[in-house]
């Protein structure tokens, strides 16, 4: 097994910038200032994503840097690198790193090591759905989405044919769960506000909000009573749900449904679910569903005690329910701060780790415009102040004050004036390819023949 260069500075290495990493990044600043290690971070963007206010960005009510942190501001001893995670070799204790603009690589090591990478979206190896839809992962799909919607309102106004500005004007989400039903709220209060302020010439009656859930309902984890009434207040505010409904197949301007029918439209949204990437799923360690690695109670990959795995990619058993964990941001957040005190504990050569335990007091959503529905230690609030109440809670835990600022701006805003319907164009990407050239940064082949020399 591969060791340290130096026995008095441990490296802990951090892969992943998601509530999980940043979480185990803020704890070790805080709880690590007067010992003597080197943390990095690696992540394939340079922004923490405040994911929960994602759907927002689609419908223009928050600008996208307001829920986008850059990783850099948390990093007060810590180093960061944006790279791709190439590869984990976990008997030598090194991580393979890309650099993205000249795909130069480079071996990272370590003593510890904190796998919080999130998941891919799940097509199911479906290709045609992959091609035809977009995905809610990232800014850059919200922002995708959202200039999609105003190109599809801008041709639609344009048009005097009928079934043209009506499959125009149909946009579907598939997926019942928190993302699908946030999503295509957020999507049918743009689409209604947008046409009825800005384009006349475009009939409401053609406007068609779909969403697709492969359940019998929406929202599987709440209970069954609020799901019902969180449906009837979609359905009351124009969006179309069909259950027990799964979207088999997709073109350019249709989605093909399991009971053989074929719904014309020009948008087809995926929140269907995860899966791991590459670099997870090949691991050689135990896997369980959907890929995730196998943890043990005290979050550790299993017969590696240096390697602590959360978030997406962690399959964690809840003893007490006899199920596992799901993955959400309030539990990853409670992994990542179990994770660095028993980092502390191994500093100090402490035998006895703290297991996992966490139970969500509850979970909330935005439904429609200022309507949500919550589920809080047993109690089940649905309108205006579930909404209230979701607003709150996120918005405290946005990271800066800076941050919780800006949003608080765009939502009094957003009780006075209309939501933009500026069409942002593809922005231009340069590479560079000469770097390399003149970068001292080791190879690969150097750091492997330094390390096992």
């Amino acid at each position: 097994m591969h060791k340290s260069n130096s026995t008095s500075i441990k490296k802990i290495l951090i892969l992943g910038g998601g509530f999980g990493g940043i979480t185990v990044l803020r704890e070790i600043e805080k709880n690590f200032k007067k010992s003597k290690v080197e943390i990095t971070i690696v992540s394939d963007e340079n922004y923490f994503l405040f994911t929960p206010m994602l759907p927002q960005v689609i419908s223009g009510l928050l600008h996208p840097s307001n829920i986008s942190t850059p990783i850099r501001y948390f990093c007060k001893k810590a180093k960061f690198l944006q790279a791709i995670i190439e590869s984990i070799d976990l008997d030598q204790q090194l991580v393979t790193i890309q650099r993205s603009f000249d795909n130069k690589m480079r071996a990272l090591e370590y003593d510890y090591l904190v796998l919080a990478l999130g998941g891919n979206t799940n097509y199911f190896k479906n290709h045609n759905l992959e091609k035809h839809s977009f995905s809610m992962k990232s800014i850059e799909d919200a922002i995708a989405v959202k200039n999609h919607i105003i190109l599809m309102l801008e041709h639609a106004a344009q048009t005097g044919n009928y079934e043209l500005q009506k499959m125009l004007l149909t946009f579907v989400v598939v997926g019942g769960g928190f993302a699908g039903v946030e999503t295509i709220s957020e999507i049918n209060h743009f689409v209604r506000h947008s046409i009825s302020k800005f384009y006349p010439s475009i009939n409401p009656k053609n406007i068609n909000i779909v969403l697709i859930s492969s359940k019998e309902r929406i929202l599987p984890e709440i209970n069954e009573e609020l799901s019902k009434k969180a449906w009837e207040s979609m359905e009351k505010a124009g969006i179309n749900i069909l259950k027990n409904t799964r979207a088999d197949d997709a073109g350019e301007e249709f989605v093909m449904l399991n009971n053989g029918e074929k719904l014309p439209c020009a948008t087809l949204i995926w929140t269907g679910g995860i899966t791991m990437n590459n670099v997870v799923s090949e691991l050689k360690c135990e896997h369980g569903e959907s890929g995730r690695i196998v943890v043990d109670e005290i979050l550790r990959m299993k017969n590696r005690e240096n390697v602590f795995v959360l978030g997406d990619c962690a399959l964690i058993k809840d003893s007490n329910l006899d199920s596992f964990y799901p993955s959400t941001a309030q539990h990853a957040i409670r992994e990542g701060k179990l994770i660095v005190e028993n980092l502390k504990a191994l500093f100090k050569n402490e035998k006895k780790l703290k297991k996992f335990s966490f139970h969500s007091i509850g979970v909330m959503a935005i439904i429609g415009n200022r309507t949500g529905i919550a589920t809080i230690r047993g109690y089940s609030i649905i309108g205006i102040t579930a909404w209230l109440i979701w607003r709150a809670y996120y918005l405290a835990k946005i990271p800066t004050l800076g941050k919780k600022l800006k949003i608080s701006v765009d939502w009094a805003t957003d009780f006075l004036l209309t939501r933009d319907i500026t069409l942002i164009g593809t922005i231009k990407k340069k590479k560079i390819h000469f770097i390399h050239i003149t970068d001292n940064v080791p190879s690969i082949k150097q750091q492997l023949s330094s390390n096992l020399g």
